[in-house]
C-alpha cells in the first residue's frame, strides 16, 4: 500500500466534512428548510441530545465544577494569591473547561449515535429512496440535526456555567452577601462584550461540529453494514480532533 494513501484519505475526509458544512449552512439559510417535518426531527434530536441527559449531566457538571473550584481556591491560597482565585476560576473553568467538556459529553452521547444513524440510512438505501421520492435528506434529516445539536450544546453549556458561577460565589463567600460587590466586579471584568461574543461563537461552533462531522462521516458508509462502525469511529476521531483544534485556536486568539 502506498504510504501516502492514509494522508490522502485523511485530507479527503476533512474535505467532505467542510463541503457538507457549507451545504448545511446554505440549506439552513433557505426558507424551504423550515417545515413541520424538519421541526419534528430537530425537536426529537434536542430531546435525545439535551433533555434526556439533563439530570445526569447537571449532577456531573456540578460535581466537576465544585472539584475544580475547590482545587483552584486552595492552590491560590497556598501561593498567597487568593485575590486572583475568582478570576482564574471564571477564565479557566467557565470560559474554557465547561464548554469543551460539555461538547465532549454531547459528542459521546449524540455524535456517535448520529453517525451510526446516518451510516445505516446510507447502507440500507434509505437516503436514496428518500431522494427518489422527491425528498431532500439535507433539509429533512441533516440540517435539523445540526441545528438541534448546536442548540443542545449551547443550552447545556449556559446551564453549567451558571451553576459554576453560583458555586464559585458560595465556595468563596458562603451564604453571606458581603462579597457580592467584589464578586460582580470580577465577573464584569472577565465577561466583557468581546469575551462573551467569543464564548457564544465557540459554543455554537462546538454544537455544530458535534453533528456536522458525524453526519459527513456517516454519508461515507457503503452498502455493506460492516462499513458503518468504521465510519463512526473515523467520525468520532475527527470530531475530537476538531473540538480540540477549535479550543486551541480560541486560546491562541485570547492569550497569545
Amino acid at each position: 500500500m502506498n504510504p501516502a494513501n492514509p494522508l490522502l484519505e485523511w485530507l479527503i475526509g476533512w474535505a467532505r466534512a467542510v463541503r457538507f458544512a457549507g451545504l448545511a449552512i446554505a440549506t439552513a439559510m433557505s426558507p424551504s428548510a423550515y417545515r413541520p417535518e424538519t421541526r419534528d426531527v430537530a425537536l426529537k434530536q434536542i430531546y435525545f441530545t439535551a433533555w434526556q441527559i439533563l439530570p445526569g449531566f447537571a449532577l456531573f457538571s456540578t460535581l466537576f465544577s465544585l472539584v475544580v473550584i475547590v482545587i483552584s481556591l486552595n492552590a491560590a491560597r497556598g501561593f498567597g494569591l487568593e485575590q486572583y482565585a475568582l478570576e482564574l476560576i471564571l477564565r479557566a473553568l467557565v470560559l474554557e473547561l465547561i464548554p469543551l467538556v460539555t461538547a465532549l459529553f454531547v459528542a459521546l452521547r449524540s455524535g456517535a449515535a448520529i453517525a451510526t444513524e446516518i451510516g445505516l440510512m446510507k447502507a440500507t438505501g434509505e437516503l436514496e429512496r428518500m431522494q427518489a421520492a422527491g425528498g431532500d435528506p439535507l433539509e429533512r434529516e441533516f440540517v435539523p440535526r445540526v441545528a438541534a445539536a448546536a442548540v443542545s450544546v449551547f443550552s447545556l453549556t449556559v446551564m453549567s456555567c451558571a451553576v459554576a458561577v453560583a458555586l464559585a460565589y458560595t465556595v468563596m463567600y458562603g451564604a453571606s452577601p458581603d462579597g457580592f460587590d467584589d464578586f460582580t466586579r470580577v465577573v464584569a471584568l472577565v465577561f466583557g462584550p468581546a469575551v462573551l461574543g467569543g464564548f457564544v461563537l465557540k459554543c455554537v461552533v462546538f454544537g455544530a461540529l458535534v453533528a456536522v462531522i458525524p453526519i459527513a462521516a456517516g454519508l461515507h458508509a457503503s452498502t455493506r453494514l460492516k462499513s458503518v462502525p468504521v465510519v463512526v469511529l473515523d467520525g468520532m476521531v475527527r470530531l475530537f480532533f476538531a473540538l480540540g483544534a477549535v479550543e486551541l485556536f480560541a486560546l491562541a486568539v485570547k492569550y497569545i
